[in-house]
């Protein structure tokens, strides 16, 4: 991988990948990063690819919002400081009010898979707080990326 991507949208392959350089703040007391960083950027990965496609504007207007149902991340490698990683999301699967997101965290310097992840996300309406099935507008800003098309 190269090490000079930056945040955009792959229009090949629906894979948004959002740059990253690891910041003395986001290490814990071994030096490496936290294992909640993680988390935020995976939650800055999605908000980015979202915005990119015209999810964030369309699902604002249907008034409703995406909140996260559960995180799962498997660490493999540790990140230090002033690392640069790629972050590679891409949306796996919609179903009836829920949408499986998938990430790689890649360090650019040798292409070393660092951690992968998933969020499952449900669409929620805004006014009531309860999930309501997701519009086909917004299905639509993205293409699944089936499991045998993943970076």
């Amino acid at each position: 991988m190269s090490p000079n991507f930056t945040s955009g949208r792959n229009n090949l392959t629906q894979v948004f990948r959002h740059a990253i350089v690891v910041r003395e703040d986001s290490l814990d007391e071994n030096g490496h990063v936290n294992n909640v960083q993680y988390v935020q950027w995976m939650q800055d990965a999605a908000t980015g690819h979202s915005a990119s496609v015209g999810c964030s504007r369309i699902t604002k207007t249907e008034g409703a919002t995406w909140v996260a149902r559960s995180h799962a991340i498997e660490y493999l490698r540790p990140a230090f400081l002033d690392d640069r990683i790629t972050v590679l999301t891409w949306v796996s699967d919609h179903r009836r009010v829920r949408s499986l997101r998938k990430y790689k965290f890649i360090r650019d310097a040798d292409g070393v898979l660092l951690a992968k992840g998933e969020t499952d996300w449900v669409f929620v309406d805004t006014a009531s707080g309860k999930p309501r099935g997701i519009p086909k507008e917004v299905m639509n800003t993205f293409t699944l990326v089936p499991p045998d098309q993943e970076p």
